[in-house]
């Protein structure tokens, strides 16, 4: 199948909103090389998440297989689906959960030493410090949690995903998520004496 190059507009006329995540996904499927925008738009933040609960290093490898992932199932999309964060989160998260044992690991020496391996070397050095005195009994507590737990939580609070999307990407129900971080919360709270640095809300109803 053939696709023309769209014309440029005119100058003047309003730019076009760009095309949602199914939109893209589908033109990939006749135009594999299309797919390298899905990559552009998403790639950096699911890279920070990847990296923020297994290090730099391997959230190179683990975001290149998501998206290799993502790009051989995607034939099998569900183009009612105009958002594709949750999938994409969704692959990640199950390959983050091969490496459970090292970001088991990770997470506390992270608590044992204050030491962030995902900390930017170009923040100030009392920035630093502060951070790592915060994170600290963070990662003990996130250490402590069941991988189920750990995801959902951490889906919610550091990939900015609500509660069906989280639903979306672990593929349960979004009662199992709610019940998740009912759990999760508590244990962190409980560990940290009452905070929940973790900042997720409750949604409403809950």
């Amino acid at each position: 199948m053939t696709v023309s190059p769209r014309a440029p507009a005119p100058p003047g006329a309003p730019a076009e909103p760009p095309e949602d995540d199914a939109r893209l996904i589908e033109r990939s499927r006749h135009r594999p090389e299309d797919f390298a925008a899905l990559y552009d738009r998403h790639a950096p933040a699911v890279h920070r998440y990847v990296a923020r609960r297994l290090g730099e290093q391997a959230a190179d490898d683990v975001v290149a297989e998501t998206f290799l992932a993502a790009f051989r199932r995607r034939g099998r999309y569900d183009l009612s689906r105009r958002d594709a964060r949750p999938w994409l989160y969704g692959i990640a998260a199950n390959l983050i959960g091969t490496h459970r044992r090292s970001e088991t690991r990770m997470l506390r020496a992270l608590a044992r030493t204050g030491t962030d391996p995902v900390a930017d070397a170009t923040d100030r050095v009392d920035a630093r410090v502060s951070a790592a005195a915060a994170s600290r009994p963070l990662a003990g507590a996130l250490a402590e949690l069941s991988r189920g737990d750990r995801d959902a939580l951490l889906l919610v609070a550091w990939a900015d995903l609500s509660y069906e999307q989280v639903a979306e990407a672990l593929s349960i129900p979004v009662g199992t998520v709610r019940s998740r971080l009912h759990r999760a919360r508590r244990k962190v709270r409980e560990a940290l004496g009452g905070a929940d640095p973790t900042d997720v809300q409750e949604e409403a109803g809950e």
